[in-house]
């Protein structure tokens, strides 16, 4: 566990929290990245201002922290172009089976007590493990 970093972790996670909270308390909405970016890309009048200052937020922050910090983001990956395209596409696949993704169901649904979030958040969380244990241990031993 080299990569273990328990206070970045927290104050990510609580501005997570927070930016979701905010969102939610003022613009009545719910911070699910992929409900966010599919709004924005077939928009509706009136509805497309919020959701790319959202958006454009997300990247300016992630590039401002590779400006200040580049040292955070030396881990590259580590599969091919291919296998990290296929994953791409299992997980679009997956946010629109479960009608959302993780930040929709997983920050905002869990915290509202949703029984559809906290099952999809659960099946999320067991394909993830069960994804990596294959890959890892199934598929590396094949090697």
């Amino acid at each position: 566990m080299e990569n273990f970093t328990p206070l970045s972790s927290l104050l990510g996670g609580a501005l997570i929290g927070l930016s979701a909270s905010i969102l939610l308390l003022f613009n009545g909405r719910v911070a699910g990245i992929s409900g966010i970016l599919g709004g924005a890309l077939s928009p509706a009048p009136g509805d497309t201002l919020w959701r790319l200052m959202f958006l454009l937020g997300l990247v300016s922050v992630g590039a401002a922290g590779v400006l200040i910090r580049p040292e955070a983001f030396s881990v590259g990956p580590t599969r091919s172009v291919l296998t990290i395209a296929l994953a791409g596409f299992l997980v679009g696949y997956g946010t629109r089976l479960g009608n959302g993704c993780t930040s929709g169901h997983g920050v905002c649904g869990v915290s509202r007590l949703s029984p559809r979030s906290l099952i999809a958040t659960a099946t999320f969380m067991a394909t993830g493990a069960l994804t990596v244990f294959v890959v890892q241990h199934v598929l590396r031993g094949a090697e």
